[in-house]
């Protein structure tokens, strides 16, 4: 079942610039210059119900916005949008009923207030009856271990809870469909890990549908088998993660650890130096040699330890989003 349908999406921006100074704020009284942004530029994809799916970019490719087009809140330039059979800007209740969308950088809660309060607010927005509420707010709290922090204010407490009882908020009326921007930024690695896992919890208990964007890859590649790339308002890939790694790691890098000093000249043979101290050296070579050099390596040096790795996903993505090309 299709739950997300995107095609011919376009969001674009008319800019006012000005000049700097009086002299610039006196000529735009009589001529003012606009240009056009693209913010989101004839993008289409389509997800089934279920899948929780990468959305990545670098900042200003787009990301946000779409998601602010999926979930209704601003209206495409052109394009149609389907979610769960809905026109997302025609706001209807029951589509408003089955989606959520969560804003690392955006608090829902009041902050003067325990988180309890505002919950019971969501409650009735929602008309969620009294039983089914404390029903879904009992197994949140759990599965985030909140039960002891509920009735505290939201301003006395630390990052990490804060933005575990803003995932609570938005779930509250058990969303179908899930929008998440940045829903780990700011927080510690121990945090981070906590939502990962909490997310994937959500989306295999629920079958729910999610869409995550973060700059953290680790995010990503815990979370999703399927990203969809986008960079400058255009769409680049649309995939699996897996295969898109694949295509770009041509390269391996072997990390040597010798008994003792070997020189780098002598090493420089087998690939690229990408660092060398005598006792330690790290060589990028072409994959389809990794095998036989690393033998060689072994069978002609005094070698203490030795690892074979591919370059981070982080490099791959940072190299696609420069040549604009997967």
């Amino acid at each position: 079942m299709t739950a997300l349908s995107v095609a011919h999406l376009t969001k674009h921006y008319r800019i006012y610039k000005k000049e700097a100074g009086l002299a610039g704020s006196i000529r735009s009284f009589f001529k003012r210059t606009y240009e056009t942004s693209k913010a989101v530029d004839d993008i289409s994809f389509e997800i089934e119900q279920g899948e929780l799916i990468g959305f990545i970019g670098p900042n200003g490719a787009g990301k946000t916005t779409t998601l602010k087009c999926l979930s209704g809140l601003i209206y495409p330039t052109s394009g149609e949008i389907k979610v769960l059979g809905y026109t997302p800007f025609d706001r209807n209740h029951d589509f408003l009923r089955s989606i959520s969308l969560v804003m690392g950088q955006k608090s829902q809660l009041w902050w003067d207030l325990p988180a309890m309060e505002s919950y019971l607010l969501y409650k009735e927005m929602y008309d969620i009856p009294e039983k089914r509420f404390h029903e879904v707010l009992n197994e949140l709290a759990e599965l985030l271990d909140l039960k002891d922090i509920l009735h505290v204010q939201v301003r006395k407490l630390s990052l990490g809870q804060r933005m575990k009882c803003e995932l609570v908020a938005q779930l509250l009326h058990s969303p179908k469909i899930l929008f998440l921007d940045e829903p780990t930024i700011g927080l510690d690695i121990v945090m981070q890990q906590k939502i990962r896992s909490f997310v994937k919890e959500y989306n295999r208990k629920y079958n729910a549908t999610i869409l995550l964007t973060s700059h953290y890859m680790d995010d990503v590649k815990e979370l999703c088998k399927r990203v969809i790339i986008i960079n400058h308002g255009k769409l680049l890939y649309d995939g699996l993660l897996s295969e898109i790694v694949s295509k770009h790691t041509q390269l391996k890098r072997v990390s040597v650890v010798f008994e003792k000093a070997i020189p780098k000249h002598e090493l420089e043979k087998y690939g690229v130096i990408l660092s060398h101290d005598g006792i330690n050296a790290v060589i990028e070579i072409p994959k389809d040699k990794a095998s036989s050099t690393t033998a060689h390596l072994l069978s002609s040096y005094p070698v203490a330890d030795l690892m074979i790795e591919e370059p981070a996903i982080e490099e791959i993505i940072s190299t696609i989003f420069s040549s604009e090309k997967v």
